[in-house]
């Protein structure tokens, strides 16, 4: 199994280009379903979630072709209608191919992802969603089995924002006859980028990126072409690193509307943030405030950011406050952090840093994708030898050649392969 060795000490200077947003691409590929035809793709990243999507809907019937950055999706030979738990069991994200599938062919069998390890994301609201809206849905043998012969319009309300839940419905409702209008939707930017795909489809989609969206249903959906937003959690990474090393980054093709929340609380940690056209400069500060962090929905602080913004934390002068709002289980990469002697104490969903002047390398183990990002970016300052970070498959679910673009900032990582375990 791969491990990722880091030499801590060397502040990172340089440029950084930020890859197609993975949380963006992922909806969008599946919305490729929705009608067949050539779809055109720019700026999708090489991860391994985008290769498990593909693979699924290849099973379906889906084509692609990919030429760098570029994917192109043809579903005009849609064949199947199911996505078997070998498949869907690697990547929860596969529950976006219910939406799509109901709307094109009027039935899906989709099996249920299973377990997180940060922590429980139930999909009743989707489901309860579409009962609404005229589909036929029962669970048998771990599967969902859903069919509408035809879904129509519903006025709905979501007990709480969730983001897959906006975009299931959001495919599904497209075509749906009459007006749905989804109310407390999630209104992070990936989903405004997955409605502006499907306006170009010809969707009719008023108030993407609100709490309130309202779908009226087309007829007839034509292929597209479309450029992916870039990751703001990538991009976001890179800021903490400039930050933790007191480094020098550009990080370039970035939208800094997306950053607003990360961009104030680095800003208070001393660390000086530019805006510039074509991205942010980040110049971390000789010496790190502490800073208290509550993470919410967007445009709050990002839920996907608290683990890389506590390895900041933990280098910081002072104590800081954590309060994780979203998932249940996202303080997991604590014990490893305290390996590199990290001072943090944890209460429910709150943890207390205690920040120290230095941490020191050790073998840690990485186990969920942003808490890889987090062991890194501690790696990066650790003192005393060579961090090692294990079980890093996670982190090509959603960081495309992390260790390039660190190693181009002047950062000392490589990765080194292991025995299959």
């Amino acid at each position: 199994m791969d491990k990722i060795v880091i030499e801590g000490g060397h502040p990172l200077k340089g440029v950084v280009k930020i890859s197609g947003a993975k949380n963006a691409a992922l909806p969008i590929i599946a919305a490729g379903l929705l009608t067949g035809g050539r779809h055109r793709l720019l700026n999708i990243p090489r991860l391994r979630d985008i290769r498990t999507i593909r693979y699924i809907m290849e099973k379906l019937g889906t084509v692609f072709q990919e030429a760098g950055d570029v994917l192109e999706v043809n579903s005009d030979n849609l064949t199947a209608h199911e996505a078997p738990y070998e498949l869907v069991k690697t990547m929860r994200a596969s529950i976006l191919l219910l939406g799509p599938l109901l709307a094109r062919l009027g039935r899906a069998k989709i099996s249920l992802p299973g377990g997180c390890a940060i922590g429980a994301r139930p999909i009743n609201l989707h489901l309860k969603a579409l009962v609404s809206m005229g589909a036929d849905i029962y669970m048998e043998h771990g599967y969902i089995n859903a069919t509408a012969k035809h879904l129509k319009g519903a006025d709905l309300f979501f007990d709480i924002p969730t983001v897959t839940g906006t975009e299931n419905i959001l495919m599904a409702a497209v075509t749906a006859r009459g007006t749905t209008t989804l109310r407390n939707a999630a209104n992070e930017p990936e989903i405004k980028d997955l409605a502006k795909m499907l306006s170009a489809m010809g969707a009719d989609i008023e108030g993407a990126g609100t709490d309130t969206i309202v779908i009226h249903g087309v007829d007839h959906l034509t292929p597209c072409e479309h450029t992916v937003i870039p990751d703001r959690i990538e991009a976001g990474t890179f800021m903490i690193g400039a930050a933790i090393t007191g480094g020098d980054v550009h990080v370039n093709g970035c939208r800094p509307e997306h950053l607003t929340a990360l961009t104030e609380k680095l800003r208070q940690t001393g660390t000086e943030v530019t805006i510039e056209d074509g991205g942010i400069r980040v110049q971390g500060p000789e010496s790190i405030e502490s800073v208290d962090i509550k993470t919410m929905p967007f445009p709050g602080f990002a839920t996907d950011l608290q683990a890389q913004f506590m390895a900041l934390m933990s280098v910081a002068k002072g104590w800081s406050m954590f309060r994780e709002t979203v998932f249940e289980n996202r303080f997991i990469h604590v014990s490893e952090l305290r390996r590199l002697g990290a001072d943090i104490e944890i209460n429910g969903n709150q943890a207390l840093i205690k920040g120290r002047e230095r941490l020191l390398s050790a073998p840690v183990m990485a186990t969920d994708l942003r808490a890889s990002a987090s062991l890194i970016l501690a790696g990066l300052v650790a003192e005393g030898g060579l961090t090692e970070v294990h079980r890093i498959y996670h982190l090509d679910r959603g960081y495309e050649a992390i260790e390039d673009k660190f190693n181009g900032l002047g950062a000392k990582i490589r990765r080194e392969k292991g025995p299959v375990v």
